[in-house]
């Protein structure tokens, strides 16, 4: 299928915060620039491009957006989120952008904006009756998760393609560290930053020489958070999580291989396990 026809550029536009808007990676492919150049423009611009033109998703919307996306399971090693782009900032972006295609490329994404409108006009009547059904079923959901939120989740196992809802149980998870978090992971990558950044405590990863986490990673996450210890030890196999030194979870995989295969995360509750455990992390800190 042709790149820029309209189906293609349509498949491109997410409704997010009840706007129609297409990410900065998307725009920056069909103008053939980099994404990180197209950003520059727009940040040397910032008085033309409102919070109606252009904004950048938060971490929940961006994580939502992640799960609807074929190729979400790489993030092209970016440092920051996405900025995502209204009808208005795509206009607005043909008088910056040098490309000579770029007037063309306009008129067909807003061309595709206009028929996702229509459509969304024409089948507002279904999507109005879709959304009361999805109300009522969040409002049972939420019934559901308040009764099995008082019973204490010992093991979770996620099956493939459930990527988001490992993440996210893993985000949960690791949140609770009110102090220190201690993170073992021999094949770490820059998605366990991804993860991390949001969380207060401070954080060591011990990981081994077999990990993809560069030096260059590390100093820059170091640069903005200035909470990351990583230690290089290859003498574990398993993968845990030690929350305060109190409470440790057992996962059956890397963070970064998380929705490839079945997998479980294990809540770790025999003592001497947990004692034998944290006495060895200790001769290794």
């Amino acid at each position: 299928m042709n790149e820029l026809s309209l189906d293609s550029i349509k498949s491109k536009i997410y409704i997010v915060r009840e706007r129609q808007v297409i990410l900065d990676s998307d725009l920056a492919r069909y103008y053939r620039i980099e994404t990180k150049v197209l950003v520059q423009n727009v940040k040397r611009n910032l008085k033309r491009f409102p919070d109606n033109f252009m904004f950048q998703l938060t971490d929940e919307e961006f994580l939502l957006l992640r799960s609807q996306i074929v190729t979400s399971n790489n993030r092209g090693g970016r440092r920051y989120n996405p900025y995502a782009f209204t009808e208005h900032g795509v206009a607005m972006l043909s008088g910056l952008l040098n490309s000579p295609n770029a007037i063309e490329i306009n008129i067909k994404i807003i061309e595709s904006f206009v028929s996702m409108r229509h459509y969304l006009n024409e089948n507002k009547d279904i999507y109005q009756s879709l959304n009361r059904l999805s109300n009522k079923v969040d409002e049972q959901d939420e019934k559901l998760e308040l009764l099995f939120s008082s019973f204490n989740k010992k093991e979770r196992l996620f099956l493939p393609n459930e990527e988001y809802d490992s993440y996210s149980y893993v985000f949960n998870i690791l949140r609770n560290a009110k102090k220190e978090l201690i993170i073992i992971d021999s094949y770490a990558d820059i998605s366990l930053l991804d993860i991390v950044r949001n969380i207060d405590s401070s954080i060591i990863l011990i990981t081994s020489s077999k990990s993809k986490l560069s030096k260059s990673e590390i100093d820059k996450f170091n640069k903005q958070y200035n909470k990351l210890k990583v230690i290089k030890d290859n003498s574990f196999h398993d993968r845990y999580f030690i929350i305060d030194r109190k409470t440790i979870y057992h996962l059956g995989t890397s963070i970064n291989y998380m929705g490839q295969k079945v997998f479980s995360i294990n809540l770790l509750e025999d003592k001497i396990v947990k004692n034998e455990l944290i006495n060895y992390i200790n001769t290794i800190l």
